[in-house]
């Protein structure tokens, strides 16, 4: 053979061998144009027993629990496709509303109340849900298009019905296409208050969400002025709806109350501290309007503020603390309820990035124990087993995950033990570098999805599942529902 025909066989080898193994890859990383969540990636034990996944008895629309009563309270939400007008007139184009707003109304509801949403789609091309953001619901009334119902069509109405049966701060948003459709407005504030409540506190639900790159609360901009009286004690709400974390200081001294709808114990005064609120997550503190005639700054990032006081009063600028205050020792040491270190599953939710193939495209995309999308894994728990996770993160940006249905406590952080209140989460930011050891007590049976907050980071397949032994689900991802929950 000349030497000519070897180079150009060497050279037909060394093609071969880099574009099949592309060729591979693209090919595995393609998705069919409908498939279910559960077909997804391959299931992971993490050490408990396995088998029982493929005994599915229950189908995830019919875990709806005590919603066979009358509803104490019901509301009609409609979404539109529509320009959003913020209070200083600034228009937002291309956005949507929930009763001709955005953010939409706040929904107020008592501990224990039945509620029944009545969600009417009036023109959203690409379909809507609602996902009940913290709140831990039965699996049938999560609001996810493609894993717990189908997204509701234009001119289509959906009724959810659940027992709001923990108080806490909350907020609601659309899981169809959620990377935009939450982002231009389809969302709102969600508060459940105790049976008893304080009714010398005033309650300040405090959202904050960007539209087109204007920061907002209660989408107004700048300051926001909240009528108080001096020496009122006021529980504000903050709640975060961007994809991103933003941090939240008053200019005096305040307490944390609660964090993700779960209360502090043993809360203690803070001042010179600011708090990470990360994309998701809510935190409540508590706050005593001066008793001089001025207000009260509660600011939450450096563009927007509450401030609370009588009419007409200013309060003092508050210059962004240095420090940050660590949920890890803040508050006292409570029971947990479980033992976390005998745990019935453990997993690893290690969270990186690589070069590859989503959807058949190439870029560089974020992975999960080393795997990318869709070769994701399934974690499997058994009602009743205590879970624990060591998330970690080395891919170079922050994300904010958010576990569907549960909250789980914070054990420690690169080691470092908890010594506080236990720190409750169910949106918890993980910095680049960072890991983190969570328990929870599977006790909330379905298919329930784990994924991080930044929706950009979800669409682009930083998105799993937590399933339960014996549970099925009939809805599809893509097909003729056009489900897309990311």
């Amino acid at each position: 053979m000349s030497r000519e025909r070897i180079r150009l066989l060497l050279a037909c080898l060394a093609t071969l061998a880099v574009v099949l193994p592309l060729g591979y890859f693209w090919q595995q990383s393609r998705v069919p144009s409908t498939y279910s969540v559960m077909s997804m990636g391959y299931l992971d034990y993490g050490g408990g027993p396995r088998g029982q996944h493929a005994v599915a008895t229950t189908s995830v629309r019919d875990l709806s629990v005590g919603t066979d009563r009358p509803a104490d309270q019901v509301v009609d939400l409609v979404a539109r496709r529509q320009t959003v007008t913020l209070a200083s007139g600034r228009k937002v184009e291309n956005g949507y509303t929930v009763n001709g707003t955005s953010p939409g109304p706040l929904i107020e509801v008592t501990e224990g109340d039945l509620l029944e949403v009545h969600l009417t789609n009036r023109d959203v091309p690409a379909g809507i849900t609602l996902h009940w953001h913290g709140m831990d619901v039965p699996n049938a009334e999560d609001g996810v298009a493609g894993v717990t119902q189908d997204a509701v069509r234009r001119g289509q109405e959906h009724t959810y019905r659940f027992v709001a049966d923990h108080a806490g701060t909350y907020w609601y948003h659309s899981h169809q296409v959620s990377h935009e459709q939450v982002v231009r407005g389809l969302l709102g504030p969600l508060v459940v208050l105790p049976n008893e409540p304080d009714p010398a506190v005033l309650d300040v639900p405090a959202l904050s969400h960007s539209y087109a790159g204007t920061p907002t609360l209660n989408g107004r901009e700048g300051d926001v002025p909240v009528p108080a009286e001096p020496g009122q004690r006021v529980r504000v709400r903050a709640i975060n709806s961007d994809n991103g974390p933003v941090r939240v200081w008053v200019g005096g001294t305040y307490r944390v109350l609660a964090v993700d709808a779960t209360d502090v114990h043993g809360p203690t005064d803070v001042r010179g501290w600011s708090v990470v609120l990360t994309a998701g997550g809510r935190i409540d503190l508590d706050v005593v309007v001066p008793n001089d005639g001025s207000a009260a700054r509660v600011q939450v990032g450096t563009a927007t503020a509450l401030v609370i006081g009588p009419d007409g009063a200013t309060a003092p600028s508050a210059p962004e603390p240095q420090r940050e205050l660590d949920l890890l020792s803040y508050g006292s040491p409570a029971p947990l309820g479980f033992d976390p270190t005998h745990a019935d599953r453990s997993f690893r939710y290690a969270i990186g990035r690589r070069v590859g193939f989503v959807r058949g495209k190439p870029g560089l995309w974020w992975t999960v124990d080393g795997h990318l999308f869709p070769d994701l894994p399934m974690f499997v728990v058994s009602e009743g087993d205590v879970v624990r996770i060591r998330i970690s993160n080395s891919s170079g940006d922050v994300h904010p995950m958010h576990l569907h249905g549960h909250h789980a406590v914070v054990l420690a952080r690169d080691g470092v033990r908890a010594t506080g209140s236990p720190w409750w989460s169910d949106s918890l930011n993980v910095k680049d570098g960072e890991t983190y050891e969570v328990a929870f007590v599977a006790d909330n049976p379905g298919i329930w999805m784990d994924h991080c907050h930044n929706l950009k980071h979800a669409q682009q397949g930083l998105v799993t599942h937590l399933m339960y032994t014996g549970v099925t689900e009939p809805y599809r991802v893509g097909g003729s529902s056009e489900n897309e929950p990311e």
